[in-house]
């Protein structure tokens, strides 16, 4: 007789079934949907922790939490630079003083008003230098985030040890690795807890599943990067990985448009905080090409004006 075994963060079960043909291949689904983790944002703590109890209503157990965007730019006072002239009118300007002190300032308003159950999550997006990440981790243990992103660039990797060493807080890294061989040395030293790449830029479902199955072996889950400018398709095969895999952490998640799910009929469902995905052949997505062209690219980058 089979028996199933579950846990909160994993949502493991040890009885699996052949769901869409995808995941079939991949070896049968072992959880029945994928746990994803909302976005809340507030140029306030306060306005934030809002955000967060809408979310929580919603159905979401994980949420991560941000203060005014990546850096908290507005934090920061009007930089010597403008008064000078120099530079760009639209350059930005991130105070990396007052960013390493909202942040821990952020997650004890959000824990007070919305509870210890909930998970929170924060990306600092390798903004603020390796020491300052020390200082600002050993500061928000006590209120026991699910993760911190990003806490340091690819390029200060040998940063890890000392990071890993000084806290306890877990961390997640890749979003910007380019290739599998990047996780070795992160994994095998346990530097980081959760893979957080993205598929298609280190080469798709085969790849992704190699890391996923090195994170297996190095006690690392997956946290696949899944923003707003990755479409259905993409999400698509992030959950079809996500159910088959042991490993399995959180997945991000996003609020497709009325007009993306037109164009891409049998997208990913989001219910209560769960991804699901239809029982239709492949990664279950469609693309409505017809429709697609009443939505033409449009280069919205603009031209660079330097000299």
């Amino acid at each position: 007789m089979r028996s199933a075994v579950w846990t909160r963060r994993c949502g493991i079960s040890r009885v699996s079934g052949l769901g869409c043909r995808c995941i079939a291949l991949l070896g049968g689904k072992a959880r029945f949907a994928v746990d994803a983790y909302a976005h809340a944002d507030g140029k306030t703590p306060e306005e934030c922790a809002e955000q967060v109890k809408k979310y929580m209503d919603d159905g979401f157990r994980y949420i991560r939490i941000q203060q005014g965007g990546y850096g908290s730019l507005y934090l920061a006072q009007q930089p010597d630079f403008r008064d000078a002239g120099f530079g760009k009118a639209t350059d930005d300007f991130m105070d990396p003083v007052a960013y390493v002190q909202a942040v821990p300032k952020l997650f004890r308003e959000v824990r007070k008003r919305c509870g210890e159950e909930i998970d929170l999550l924060h990306d600092t997006h390798e903004r603020i230098q390796p020491v300052d990440m020390i200082n600002m981790c050993k500061r928000l243990e006590e209120y026991n985030p699910f993760f911190i992103e990003d806490p340091v660039s690819p390029e200060n990797m040998e940063w890890f040890k000392q990071l890993r060493e000084s806290t306890t807080v877990p961390f997640a890294m890749g979003e910007l690795f380019n290739n599998t061989n990047e996780f070795v040395g992160a994994m095998k030293n346990h530097y980081m807890d959760y893979i957080r790449c993205h598929v298609s830029q280190i080469g798709g479902i085969t790849p992704a599943m190699k890391v996923a199955r090195l994170g297996e072996f190095c006690n690392v889950k997956t946290a696949w990067h899944g923003p707003g400018d990755v479409s259905p398709v993409g999400h698509a095969a992030h959950c079809h990985i996500d159910l088959a895999i042991w490993n399995f952490g959180i997945q991000e998640s996003v609020f497709f448009s009325d007009q993306l799910r037109e164009v891409f009929p049998g997208s990913p469902e989001l219910k209560k905080g769960y991804l699901y995905v239809n029982e239709a052949p492949g990664i279950g997505v469609d693309v409505n090409e017809k429709l697609a062209a009443k939505y033409p690219i449009n280069n919205k980058a603009g031209k660079l004006d330097y000299p």
